[in-house]
C-alpha cells in the first residue's frame, strides 16, 4: 500500500519505521528536515511537503505535537488536502481537539477525502515496539481500509465511533493515567521516607491490585529521581487541557486531572517540560523533603 507519514517525532519516527518494514511503499514529511533522516535511510522518500507527500498516497498518516500544527498540516497552503487524491484516507495520530478533528474531517469530505482519527498510547516504548493501542473513530468502512497499516503499529486496535470519538477517547486515557503517575509518585515518596528499599516494594505491590504499567515502567525513575525522555511533560500537560476543556463543556468535573494540570504547569516553568512525565515525582519529593525545592 502507499502511505504518507508527517511527523518524524519521538513517536512518528519509530512508526513510520514499522510501515516499512512491512514492505509498505512510504513517503515522509517533516518540518525538520534531520529528523527524516533515520527513516529515508531504512528505505522511505522524502516529500517537499504535506502536499506532496499526499499526492501519490491511499493512507496519509498525520503524527504531530497540537492542534495547530495538525490544521496547518492538513489545510494549509501546502497542506494534505491540495494533495491528497479523492478516496484516500487521512489517519491523524496526533492528540488534538475533538472539536477540531470534526471541522477536518468536513473540509476533507468537500474534496472525496475521508478521515479518521486514530491517537494512540503506549509512550515511545510502544512506537517502537509497534504495541501501541490505538483508539478511533470514523466510518466502519474507512477504518477497515485504514487497518492493515495500523496493525504494523499497533497491537490493541478499537474502533470507537465517529469522528472525533478516538479523541474523546485519548482524552480519558490520559485523565487517567494523570492520576496513575500522581499515585505513584506519592507511594514512592512514602517508601523512600520510610527507608524502605523501594525497588523490592515495587516488586511486591506490582503483583497485587496496585499493579500497573506505569508502577512497572516508571517508579524506578521516581525513586532514582531521573526522568529519562519517553513522553514529555509538556505534551501530557497538552492532552490534560483537551481533556478539561471537553469535560467543561460536557459539564464534567476532573479535579484529579485540574490537579496534575497545576503540578505540570510549574515543572513547565521550572524548566522540566522536556522531562518524562514521572517527573511529576519531582514536586511530591520536594514537598516531603527528600530532595531540596
Amino acid at each position: 500500500m502507499k502511505v504518507a507519514f508527517i511527523g518524524m517525532g519521538t513517536m512518528g519516527a519509530p512508526m513510520a519505521i514499522n510501515i516499512l518494514q512491512k514492505s509498505h511503499d512510504l513517503t515522509v514529511y517533516n518540518r525538520t528536515k534531520g529528523k527524516e533522516a533515520v527513516v529515508v535511510k531504512a528505505g522511505a522518500k522524502r516529500a517537499a511537503s504535506p502536499k506532496e507527500a499526499a499526492a501519490e498516497a491511499e493512507v496519509i498518516i498525520v503524527c504531530i505535537s497540537d492542534t495547530p500544527d495538525v490544521e496547518e498540516v492538513i489545510l494549509g497552503e501546502n497542506g494534505v488536502i491540495h494533495g491528497a487524491q479523492p478516496g484516500s484516507i487521512v489517519v491523524d495520530m496526533s492528540t488534538i481537539s475533538p472539536k477540531a478533528t470534526r471541522k477536518m474531517a468536513e473540509s476533507l469530505k468537500s474534496r472525496g477525502v475521508k478521515m479518521i482519527d486514530a491517537p494512540v498510547s503506549g509512550g515511545s516504548e510502544g512506537a517502537e515496539n509497534g504495541t501501541l493501542a490505538i483508539m478511533i473513530g470514523g466510518d466502519p468502512e474507512d477504518v477497515g481500509k485504514a487497518r492493515p497499516i495500523l496493525e504494523t503499529m499497533g497491537k490493541t486496535i478499537t474502533h470507537v465511533g465517529p469522528i472525533g470519538a478516538g479523541q474523546i477517547t485519548k482524552a480519558i486515557n490520559q485523565t487517567i493515567i494523570a492520576g496513575g503517575y500522581l499515585s505513584v509518585a506519592e507511594g514512592v515518596a512514602l517508601g523512600l521516607k520510610a527507608g524502605l528499599d523501594m525497588e523490592k516494594v515495587v516488586q511486591a505491590i506490582g503483583g497485587g491490585a496496585a499493579a500497573s504499567w506505569v508502577l512497572t515502567n516508571r517508579a524506578g525513575n521516581m525513586i532514582a529521581n531521573d526522568y529519562p525522555l519517553g513522553f514529555r511533560v509538556k505534551l501530557h500537560h497538552k492532552d490534560l487541557r483537551i481533556a478539561l476543556e471537553a469535560a467543561r463543556e460536557l459539564g464534567v468535573v476532573l479535579p484529579l486531572a485540574a490537579l496534575v494540570d497545576q503540578i505540570e504547569n510549574g515543572l513547565i516553568g521550572r524548566g522540566f517540560g522536556d522531562e518524562d512525565v514521572s517527573a511529576m515525582a519531582r514536586m511530591i519529593r520536594e514537598q516531603s523533603g527528600i530532595d531540596p525545592c
